[in-house]
């Protein structure tokens, strides 16, 4: 197929183990999600977003599902399964422009009567022996609460991984904070191994957590160690329970949004259950210019701090935000597919004060639209009673929606504009005759809307989810795909039991 270019302990798996998917799992912490709603074109013709290429909902439901269950509804962030993986996209031709662009249209796998617009962006990529500089702080968290295994231990061992592909020209400074704060590890060059696994060996856990003061603290070894034209981030590993100090989120924030001005940036690892606060880890990593993963096996670590150790640590294009306009005379109704915490009102495009996302070295990032084409009928909104649509004349009948993304390069101030038509001909009539990336991407977005519901999946089942996947593996070097085939299958196996259980319920009442 041809792309439309521009350029604590976790229970075994057994079922007396499930939990339903409504129970709360001990003292974690979500941010409330609803849904994007359907929007009608013509009294909402332009949709505003910025990028994400947080991963950390992904590992956290896979987490949730190889412990025997369900994840509650507002742990499945849809961007974040849709972008844990990378997709076969071209290049960009040169780095002048930091980053290629493709669309596809075709039938949405869960309803016949409305379209899925892909949109996928492919960052130029930098192999790891040609990374600028680094200057990085581990920011550790050895609090109480991460004495378990599932935290400081395989932190420590995620942490030694990264440390083994850093060279001498890279500089390393470990900051810990549990009740206090303190410095384990002064800048040391990164071909100093054996001190850098001497300190990261010595961490133990123990007292309360006051991530506040050791954010600080991270911050200014980081500007003491700053490299110019380097990469310069602080990594906070913790499980984000933070308890002492400023543990107000909105405060923290601030606190952030004030140091990546310095132009060091703040990436999240998420460890542990329990207690785990999700809603902090990734808003720290949004407000920080970084990105968010949740550790929860050393083959995580693997991934995102060595296989993807380039889109992890460099960033090639900042503030980047999508904005599409739909033509009022092709499309009657779309819903954007996740990013519900990543939304920009229309007039936020054009101003460069606005924070947006980051893409990496390498980084891929897909939105998909749900749209319903004029005449499909699949709209599920009456008409305006006082607007008629027969006024509607664009003249533009052969375009479907107008495309724009803004972004800046690192260190810039002013954003840079990049456009392109989406056209009626680039629809596929046959999502069989899409790419894998399209079918593979629409299946993972089925699976999560699944996963909190349903509401927009109407009767699509998880089978119909894994007929999908399958069909678009493709080529699945470290497996990822093949592991996504697995959790669909645990999903379906918890769902049936969950929903025996209800059945029990109702019927001994």
């Amino acid at each position: 197929m041809e792309y439309a270019m521009g350029t604590a302990r976790t229970p075994s798996l057994s079922l007396d183990n499930i939990r339903h998917p409504s129970e709360p799992l001990n003292r974690e912490n979500y941010a409330v999600i609803d849904d994007n709603p359907i929007k009608r074109v013509l009294e909402h013709p332009v949709s505003t977003f910025s990028i994400d290429v947080d991963t950390g909902s992904y590992a956290n439901v896979r987490r949730f599902l190889k412990a025997g269950n369900l994840p509650v509804q507002d742990a499945v962030r849809a961007e974040e399964l849709i972008n844990y993986f990378s997709y076969d996209y071209p290049l960009p031709e040169d780095q002048r422009v930091p980053f290629s662009l493709i669309r596809e249209i075709a039938p949405s796998p869960w309803n016949p009567d409305t379209y899925l617009l892909h949109i996928g962006i492919q960052g130029y990529d930098v192999a790891p022996d040609q990374l600028p500089a680094s200057n990085l702080v581990f920011l550790v968290d050895i609090s109480g609460s991460m004495q378990s295994p599932d935290k400081l231990g395989l932190l420590k061992n995620s942490l030694k991984l990264l440390t083994n592909h850093l060279n001498k020209n890279d500089c390393i400074s470990m900051v810990v904070y549990a009740g206090g704060t303190g410095v384990v590890l002064q800048p040391t060059a990164g071909d100093q191994k054996a001190t850098i696994n001497a300190a990261i060996d010595q961490l133990t856990a123990g007292g309360r957590t006051n991530g506040a003061a050791g954010i600080k603290l991270a911050y200014a070894m980081a500007e003491q160690g700053f490299i110019r034209n380097g990469i310069n981030r602080v990594l906070l590993a913790t499980d984000g329970d933070f308890n002492v100090g400023t543990t107000n989120i909105e405060q923290l924030k601030d606190l952030i949004e004030e140091k990546r001005k310095t132009g060091i940036a703040l990436s999240t690892l998420g460890f542990g259950t329990g207690n785990y606060n999700d809603h902090l880890m990734e808003q720290l990593a949004d407000n920080g210019n970084g990105n968010y993963a949740y550790i929860d096996t050393l083959s995580e670590a693997q991934k995102v701090l060595v296989d993807e150790m380039s889109s992890t640590l460099l960033t090639i294009a900042k503030d980047v935000k999508i904005q599409i306009e739909f033509n009022p005379e092709m499309v009657e109704e779309y819903r954007l597919i996740g990013y519900e915490n990543r939304l920009l009102n229309r007039e936020d495009f054009n101003n460069d004060k606005i924070d947006a996302g980051e893409i990496g070295a390498g980084h891929t990032v897909t939105a998909l639209y749900e749209v319903a084409l004029k005449g499909k009928g699949g709209a599920k909104m009456d008409s305006l009673r006082y607007q008629s649509e027969e006024s509607v004349k664009t003249g533009k009948q052969d375009e479907l929606a107008f495309l724009r993304l803004r972004y800046k390069e690192p260190g810039a101030s002013k954003s840079q504009l990049l456009e392109w038509p989406i056209k009626r001909q680039e629809i596929v009539a046959d999502i069989k005759r899409t790419s894998d990336a399209f079918r593979f991407s629409a299946a993972v977005a089925m699976f999560a809307q699944q996963l909190r519901g349903g509401k927009y999946t109407g009767q699509a089942s998880y089978d119909d989810t894994l007929a999908l996947a399958s069909g678009a593996r493709g080529q699945d070097p470290f497996g990822y795909h093949g592991e996504f085939l697995t959790l669909v299958n645990l999903a379906k196996s918890l769902s049936s039991k969950a929903h025996e259980s209800d059945q029990v319920a109702d019927s001994s009442r």
